[in-house]
């Protein structure tokens, strides 16, 4: 596929890495010269230096005959009117923007709807990792909840800890428990490698355990993989950003919220809008005013500031101070590699959340979700069997008939509307929703190429 990225930045560089080892034909346009160098030292693609929104540069990056243009820059102006100019000058059919200002989500309905500007996919980080944060309140334990199926089905990453009946035990002995048939591990984590599974193969404190459930089954399946742990009531949210913002609105009808915004302005304009969320004018690092509002007594933590260091810093001291469970929003990689070392409990990267969004519209095939896991590493998607015998490779064969490259699993189906967790016996059907899981996401190509029907279909 021909596809230009606007914004040669934290996103636009991994995107770019991403879709640079799929084969895709890309060109990368960026007002950074050195950012660009970087990439060219680093991949095999083009780069054009100027700005996205002129068409000249648009037309030197070969926009007249380009499938796609994802504008990922740092400004929501610019990707916005380079869609726009893309669609109008070049007729470029597909065309994802990323915008980060509330005011415009708000009102995308009739921005970009019928008879709007030419932008078809919005993707907004802040409403993405918003969404992220507040999955992992409603079902305590997990680090990771990714839905499919509009919610129906999820895979949920869950860190073993011995107290979890399955903790100790292999594989097999989830058979005869209250979860046989609930749920399926997909993938085990361990010492940071996946390792292979087997009927045989015991579940360990510490490993990372990927499993696919119904969504209604979440907190029974968490509680075989550690200690129960009781809803989140008293929630801390440290930042009032579009983000810290966003979580208070959806959890302060059930818990207890109290914000802190350094900002008196922003504090005072945010005691306004949330009426059932305390706010406070404050220093989040300030260990007197973390005991006064009785930290001791706090069920989870959530640093959402826009730096790094002051997430990482105040959800740490906050955890030190007696506070149950602490969650940060870490933006640079190198922070993300380094909170394995600290009493930091769940890192959200959302540069991750924005890629595994822009993926789910990029791939080749008929695909649905995709969710971007372990740095990039493994990836989890959703997508859709098309075909007959005849036309497809996959349509009339049973699951366990399939052929799936070493690292690849089929974690559910869903059809008609019902989902099938054990799969294993399942003929594919046209229009099945496939969950796969990648524990070795260089394969992703494969499984598009296998799940495409011929082009006479």
């Amino acid at each position: 596929m021909k596809i230009i990225i606007i914004g040669a930045g934290q996103v636009g560089s991994t995107l770019t890495e991403k879709l640079v080892t799929e084969k895709n034909e890309l060109t990368v346009i960026d007002t950074d010269r050195s950012l660009l160098g970087i990439l060219n030292d680093k991949y095999d693609l083009r780069t054009v230096c100027g700005l996205g929104t002129h068409p000249d540069i648009l037309a030197s990056a070969g926009a007249a005959d380009a499938e796609m243009l994802v504008a990922v820059s740092e400004s929501d102006e610019v990707n916005i009117l380079a869609c726009q100019i893309a669609d109008t000058l070049f007729h470029v059919p597909n065309k994802i923007a990323r915008i980060r200002s509330r005011e415009y989500i708000e009102r995308s309905a009739e921005l970009f709807g019928a008879g709007g500007l030419s932008v078809d996919k919005v993707i907004s980080p802040e409403m993405l990792v918003t969404s992220q944060i507040a999955e992992l309140v409603f079902h305590p334990g997990t680090s990771q909840v990714m839905e499919f199926s509009n919610g129906e089905l999820a895979i949920v990453m869950v860190k073993a800890c011995y107290g979890g009946f399955l903790v100790g035990n292999s594989l097999s002995a989830v058979k005869g428990t209250e979860l046989d048939g609930k749920i399926n591990i997909v993938a085990i984590v361990r010492n940071g490698k996946a390792i292979r599974l087997s009927s045989g193969t015991v579940i360990e404190g510490g490993d990372e355990v990927y499993f696919i459930t119904q969504t209604s089954y979440i907190g029974q399946c968490v509680a075989g993989l550690e200690r129960v742990e009781t809803p989140y009531r008293r929630v801390l949210i440290i930042g009032g950003g579009n983000i810290g913002a966003g979580l208070a609105r959806k959890l302060q009808s059930m818990c207890q919220v109290k914000l802190v915004e350094e900002n008196r302005e922003k504090a005072e304009r945010l005691s306004e809008e949330l009426e059932k969320t305390m706010v406070f004018e404050a220093d989040p690092t300030d260990r007197d005013f973390l005991d006064d509002e009785g930290i001791t007594k706090t069920d989870l933590v959530i640093a959402v500031t826009s730096s790094d260091e002051s997430n990482i810093m105040a959800s740490s001291l906050a955890k030190r101070l007696g506070a149950k469970k602490s969650i940060a929003l870490v933006q640079r990689e190198i922070f993300l590699d380094l909170i394995d070392e600290t009493n930091i409990d769940i890192a959200v990267s959302p540069q991750q959340v924005t890629i595994s969004a822009l993926l789910s519209n990029i791939r080749h095939a008929d695909v649905k979700n995709v969710y971007s896991l372990r740095s990039g590493n493994s990836e989890a998607m959703e997508i859709v069997a098309h075909g007959s015998g005849e036309s497809s490779n996959v349509i009339g064969k049973k699951v366990k008939e399939l052929d799936l490259p070493q690292g690849v699993s089929v974690s559910a189906i869903i059809r008609d509307g019902a989902s099938f967790i054990i799969a294993d016996e399942m003929t594919l059907k046209d229009g099945d929703h496939i969950i796969i899981f990648l524990t070795d996401r260089t394969r992703v190509r494969e499984i598009e190429r296998l799940f495409q029907p011929s082009p006479f279909f």
